[in-house]
Formats: C-alpha cells, structure tokens, sequence
C-alpha cells in the first residue's frame, strides 16, 4: 500500500542552518497494516509523513501509494488517496462553518469543485449516523459551528472526516498529544474503532512508547533521520518498554534511561 525508497530530504541546503532530515529512508506498508513510529525530536518522524503527503518535494528517493507512483504529485493531488490527522486539533477543521459542512467537504475530497453548494438528505443521514457512533454527541450539533467544540471534539470530529472517504493511506502525526490524558484516550480508541471497522492503513506518529506498543500491528524507532528499529508480529506483541529502550541503545549507541528522556 506504502513504498518509500532512498527517500533523503535536507533543509537550507549550503547555508548555516543545513538539516540533512531523512538519510536513505526506506519503508514499505502492506494493505491493512498499522504502523506506529516513535522517535526522539529532530529523528524525521514528522519530516518523512510531510515526504509521504508531498508537502514539499524530496531532494531524492521514490513514492507510491497503492502501486501509483506519487513521487512529482504536490499535496492537493495526493489528498485523493491519503487522509491526515495533525496534532494541533485546530488545524484539520474549518471553525467558522458547521459540522455537517466540514463533514461535506471531507466527503467531497479529491473530486472536482463547483461552484455549486448543497448537502443531500442522504448524506446528512449518513454524518448523523457516523457521528453517533463515536458516542460524542455530535450527532445533535450537525449545524454547529465547529469552532464551538472543544479539542478533543475537533480532533474527533478531524478523525471522522480524514476517514469518511476510505483513504488508501491515513496518516496521524501525535493526534493525541495536545489533548488531556482521558481525552486522548478516548479519540486513541476512536482510532482503533475506525482503523479496524474501515481495514485501513494507518502510519502514526506517537511521541508515547506505551502507546506505540499497545497500537497497532508494526512499530518503527527513527533516529537521526533513518529507521532504526522495525518490530511486528508475536516480537511486538511481547515488547515491553525496557525492551525497547535497549534495543535503541543497541542500533544507535546512545543510552536513554526512560522512554520521556528519549521523546524529550
């Protein structure tokens, strides 16, 4: 579903600030696999899902999403096949218009725009029904301005819309790390709900080892721009945390004594 080849990015390339953010990235996702990544900031976590979405090109690699090759395709074109979750729950949804306005623009993503503007009875049965099922009550607000919600009704509200239309790909970049701890679990089990009842696949960032290993059926640890560790099957389903924090120390050699020094 995900191929990614000598994928390198560098940033302000000859100048003082020069980044070299991916060295030789390569990845690949079959259809259905939930892939979670962990990484200490500056490793390339958020710079190789801004590679995959085509937020800016890549100096040199190869990138193709369910065998089409995305590689020269800027952002707006690859929406068609990747819906994306960001961490700041302002950013997915559009707070001056309603619920059901932001869930007809998601529907209505990567197909072409009129200048018509409608929404069918169908298609309000339809958010009425999804947004019931992530037991927010939502499904009551379909005309109320999103930018009444709170954060972790946003960053739901975001979850449904990036998933409303099947994506190919679905992209979370640490969606629950700006939300308190209860809030963030319940949009992480919102999560498991929609990935598992759509069969989707998922790449998501994480900044929590705990959360990293709980989710999903695949782990990855970057490190100053590669990847490092690649972990699934009974190997994941066994790792603990000390495991983990001992296999970084073994492929990077670097000595991290908790996992909130290493996500620091």
């Amino acid at each position: 579903m995900l191929r990614l080849e000598n994928i390198h990015k560098t940033f302000n390339i000859d100048s003082i600030n020069e980044k070299k953010a991916l060295h030789g990235i390569d990845l690949r996702l079959a259809e259905g696999d939930f892939v979670t990544v962990v990484g200490g900031n500056g490793a390339g976590k958020s710079t190789m899902l801004n590679a995959i979405a085509g937020i800016w090109p890549i100096d040199k690699g190869f990138v193709s999403i369910d065998g089409i090759n995305v590689t020269a395709l800027p952002e707006h074109k690859r929406a068609q096949y990747i819906g994306r979750v960001f961490q700041d729950p302002m950013m997915g949804t559009a707070a001056s218009m309603s619920i059901e306005e932001n869930l007809a623009i998601a529907l209505r993503r990567g197909e072409k725009r009129t200048l018509r503007w409608y929404i069918t009875k169908a298609e309000r049965e339809r958010y009425y029904m999804e947004l019931k099922k992530l037991g927010l009550g939502l499904e009551e607000r379909l005309t109320v301005k999103v930018g009444l919600l709170s954060g972790g009704q946003r960053q739901a509200l975001t979850l449904l819309m990036a998933t409303l239309k099947k994506p190919r790909l679905l992209l979370l970049d640490e969606h629950a790390a700006a939300l308190d701890p209860a809030t963030a679990t319940t949009v992480l089990g919102l999560t498991n709900n929609i990935v598992s009842e759509n069969k989707l696949t998922v790449l998501m960032i994480t900044h929590n080892m705990t959360e990293a290993i709980r989710h999903g059926n695949r782990l990855l640890m970057m490190d100053a721009g590669k990847i490092i560790l690649d972990i699934s099957g009974e190997e994941k389903k066994e790792l603990k945390i000390a495991d983990l924090l001992r296999r970084f120390k073994e492929s990077s050699g670097v000595q991290m004594e908790t996992d909130s020094v290493l996500l620091s």
